[in-house]
């Protein structure tokens, strides 16, 4: 058998190894990639760049524990924290105190945004310093298909691809904090030197049949409804990344399918496809970092002191509570 049959035959087995998601999946990009050979599972249009929204804080987390600042440190929430052009209510209050470590845990549990961008002006240098460090970290990561404008996912500029989202989540397994936080249902946390409780906004997180180990969940309208996730299933671990589903039960809809394919139970109705592997596609203009994103998006129910719940939707200003997380 010659060199080029040899060839020939050896890309039709691969062919065969992965399929092509489609027909079968309610998101508009998915990508799932077993950690341990790199080989892409599933996919679903990976290439395009797409807005991600709260998917944004993973990268804010590490660019902040990159910094190694004092977890302790009493950082205060400012008007500046708040989303200029809707000005949403709810989540950390205006004027609280709070550790870093606590606007950490809030950031990535409760996907508060108030947290996020006070985190990031806490960052040596304030924002200015931030955004070279998001920089650095966005080419240090080879995302060539990424562009990050803020720190909470708000601008419907900050987008990346599914390609790029699973080097991102890679990337935040290797940061104990963050696998730690996203990993668990709920967390408590300290504002105004009282205990608060915050859940996750990812409620397969804990849910019969998932083991999590890693999770973050985003909306705005303009990317929909985002999940990047890393889990273990069916004795692998995998990253999953789901971009632009219509509503949180469509989102949650395609990871157990994807849960239930990958554990034999199921066999999604897929094309075949070449077998994928990671690469960059395009290099983004950076541009300036701009004022706070312009789309509201949902955090997750925070519980007071009082017992009560804070509502969802008050830190979005009004945008429908996610019953699935955001």
């Amino acid at each position: 058998m010659t060199p080029r049959i040899v060839l020939f035959a050896c890309g039709l087995l691969l062919a065969c190894s992965t399929v092509r998601a489609d027909d079968a999946f309610n998101s508009t990009h998915v990508l799932v990639v077993d950690d341990s050979t790199d080989e892409v599972l599933l996919s679903k249009d990976v290439n395009t760049a797409a807005p991600i929204a709260s998917l944004t804080k993973l990268m804010t987390a590490m660019v902040v524990l990159d910094a190694q600042q004092d977890p302790n440190e009493l950082l205060r929430i400012d008007p500046a924290d708040t989303d200029p052009i809707r000005h949403g209510h709810g989540g950390v209050p205006i004027g609280a105190l709070a550790p870093r470590g606590s606007l950490l845990d809030l950031a990535l549990l409760a996907s508060d945004n108030r947290a996020a961008s006070a985190l990031a002006r806490h960052h040596p240098g304030g924002l200015e310093g931030f955004a070279a460090a998001m920089q650095r970290k966005i080419h240090a990561l080879g995302l060539y298909g990424t562009q990050i404008e803020e720190p909470t996912g708000l601008s419907p500029n900050n987008v990346s691809t599914a390609q790029d989202l699973v080097r991102v989540l890679r990337a935040a397994a290797r940061y104990p904090a963050i696998t730690q936080i996203t990993s668990q249902r709920s967390r408590t946390v300290l504002v105004n030197g009282r205990r608060w409780s915050v859940r996750n906004t990812n409620r397969l997180v804990g849910a019969p049949g998932w083991h999590v180990l890693l999770s973050k969940t985003g909306f705005t309208n303009e990317a929909g409804r985002v999940l990047g996730m890393r889990a273990e299933v069916a004795g692998r671990t995998v990253t999953i990344v789901l971009m632009g589903a219509a509503a949180p039960s469509l989102r949650t809809r395609d990871a157990i399918a994807i849960r239930r394919w990958l554990a034999g139970d199921t066999a999604p109705a897929a094309t075949p496809a070449r077998r994928a592997r990671l690469r960059a596609v395009y290099r983004p203009v950076p541009r300036p970092w701009p004022a706070l994103g312009s789309t509201a998006q949902t955090a997750a129910p925070i519980v007071v002191p009082s017992g009560q719940t804070m509502p969802a939707d008050q830190a979005a200003g009004g945008v429908e509570p996610d019953a699935g997380g955001r």
